[in-house]
């Protein structure tokens, strides 16, 4: 069984140089000790999903674009992410607010080829399928 994740986990981009926390609302008004859970569906750019420092995905366009200016060598720019769908798979069994917890196995894709995972849930007593 994987932890269940709440506000403060840590996550790692494939593709980001630095780890960013995880952001959750309170909307759901579920606890894990003092911090909100998270679901599924905490996977918003820039509310949930904080930039992870720098970006090397060459299907990210700015980094395409620095990479051809400077004749082909990687060069890396300021990350933002871009997640279209939520985190896959979550708890089948355990729902926050209808909406499946996220747990520690999760993982979510970015539109510029990361993959972004938790590398710490932010709390290690509560355990989900």
């Amino acid at each position: 069984m994987a932890n269940a994740v709440c506000m403060g986990a840590m996550c790692a981009c494939s593709f980001g140089m630095t780890p960013s926390a995880l952001v959750v609302t309170p909307e759901n008004r579920v606890m894990l000790g003092s911090m909100p859970m998270a679901t599924i569906m905490d996977y918003v750019p820039m509310k949930n999903i904080m930039p992870f420092g720098m970006c090397s995905s060459l299907a990210n366009p700015q980094v395409a674009a620095a990479t051809a200016a400077a004749l082909g060598v990687l060069t890396p720019m300021p990350c933002v992410p871009v997640t279209p769908a939520p985190w896959t798979p979550g708890s089948p069994l355990v729902l926050v607010g209808n909406k499946p917890a996220l747990n520690s196995s999760s993982k979510l894709m970015c539109a510029w080829g990361g993959v972004i995972q938790i590398t710490s849930p932010g709390a290690l007593t509560v355990q989900v399928p």
